[in-house]
């Protein structure tokens, strides 16, 4: 299979400002809290004793707050005990990739981790969830509208570079993509719980089953240069496991984050060492150049791709200070792990775009092959393993817009808008990639 375009061959280009809805903490996991009834809108989950695994019935039914059609329980099979399981550990911040009911390679790692990181006693194994408090994942499923408004979204998706550069943004290629995005999940497990609808027709007005999981909201995201520094996030980490295919977000000697990512390929591995961000981009442009891509040689033929969740680097870039090599998102969310890229960090967008809320320019990235990333049980105050110096970060100004004693920033930020043709330089207000 053909690597997937990373930002090793492409420079980026961002614009505009950038905001988000508040949302709930990294503390309170990513469940929204019950809010009236409108087009589109997710059920809310309710906490509740342990709860067996559930389906959804032919019929929603109404639930008591706020009149919002939900699923109803009816205790089935490991499938749903798996949905349950995917939901809670994504929540959680411990992504088990995309939710299809499968209780697989990234799932069971999710798993594992989120166990160690709370002291757990860890197996590797589903059955390992009776462990965990699954009540607050209750219901399972709920429902989403589609609006008029979701159609802002979908477009035609040219395949080449030449028509995508054509366009104003890169949009999601169908309804059915953008559901299963906004919801963290496989269309095709999508297609098993909304069985006799035509996902591949679907209209405003139509109602799916959708896990319960706190969606990701494309139209809450804005294009911006660079996101403002966070001092109080810089002795964090990022530890990549180009074995594992994981990505693991340390403080100390505390595991806080994780989510599965495609870590280069065979012939475009992701460079191993220890890094340093530069900046922070958010619906970022791609700079298309095939030479760049083919051979290692920047040309001067090259397209300029607009940004949008169907950019080749999704909607977001986190540059390191290794030229051309960077965390970022994709236009192919259910690969992940699977289809290679030119050497650098892929995540889902909806993991992409959490995980900008927990990390700065300055943090250390430190890319590894089969190395754990912290000890199973550390001991309380443990200091960090120590690691070899990175290449010194050039001084960048920071943005007044910090945010301070928090596990999350919200994406906001007051920053100096990037021009789609300013010069690739290191170290400038607006994030571009140096190839």
């Amino acid at each position: 299979m053909k690597p997937l375009p990373c930002l090793a061959a492409l420079t980026f280009l961002a614009a505009g400002a950038f905001a988000q809805q508040p949302g709930p903490s990294v503390e309170e996991g990513f469940v929204p809290a019950p809010t009236p009834a409108a087009p589109g809108a997710q059920a809310s989950p309710t906490p509740a004793p342990l709860l067996g695994p559930v389906v959804p019935p032919t019929e929603p039914v109404r639930a008591a707050e706020g009149d919002i059609p939900v699923a109803k329980a009816v205790p089935v099979g490991e499938r749903e005990l798996a949905v349950q399981v995917q939901i809670f550990l994504d929540q959680k911040n411990f992504g088990p990739g995309k939710i299809d009911g499968r209780p697989k390679e990234f799932t069971l790692k999710a798993l594992e981790r989120y166990e160690k990181a709370n002291g757990l006693p860890s197996t590797g194994a589903l059955q390992d969830a009776a462990k965990l408090p699954l009540g607050t994942v209750n219901p399972i499923y709920a429902t989403y509208t589609i609006t008029p408004d979701d159609l802002k979204y979908v477009g035609d998706v040219p395949h080449g570079p030449a028509e995508q550069a054509k366009l104003k943004k890169l949009l999601y290629p169908s309804l059915l993509i953008f559901v299963a995005e906004r919801y963290h999940s496989d269309p095709d497990f999508l297609a098993k719980i909304n069985r006799g609808k035509n996902l591949e027709a679907l209209q405003p007005g139509d109602t799916l089953f959708v896990p319960n999981v706190a969606p990701f909201k494309i139209e809450t995201v804005r294009e911006i240069g660079k996101l403002p520094a966070v001092p109080e996030f810089k002795t964090r980490q990022l530890h990549i496991d180009t074995k594992e295919k994981m990505l693991d977000l340390v403080e100390g000697n505390k595991l806080i984050a994780s989510f599965p990512i495609t870590p280069g390929s065979e012939a475009h591995p992701a460079p191993a060492g220890t890094w340093k961000i530069l900046g922070i981009a958010t619906l970022p442009w791609f700079r298309h150049d095939e030479g760049v891509l083919s051979h290692g040689v920047r040309t001067d033929h090259f397209f300029n791709l607009p940004s949008g969740p169907s950019n080749p680097v999704g909607v977001l870039w986190c540059g390191l200070n290794r030229p051309g090599i960077g965390v970022h998102g994709t236009n192919s969310p259910f690969t992940i792990g699977r289809a290679g890229s030119h050497g650098c960090i892929r995540l889902a967008n909806w993991d992409a775009i959490r995980l900008a809320t927990m990390i700065t320019e300055g943090m250390t990235v430190i890319i590894e092959n089969g190395v754990p990333a912290v000890p199973a049980t550390a001991p309380q105050g443990a200091p960090a393993p120590a690691r070899a110096a990175a290449t010194p970060l050039p001084q960048q100004a920071r943005s007044s817009g910090e945010k301070k004693d928090s596990s999350t920033v919200s994406l906001t930020a007051a920053s100096v808008p990037a021009t789609k043709n300013a010069p690739q330089v290191p170290g400038r207000e607006t994030n571009y990639a140096n190839h």
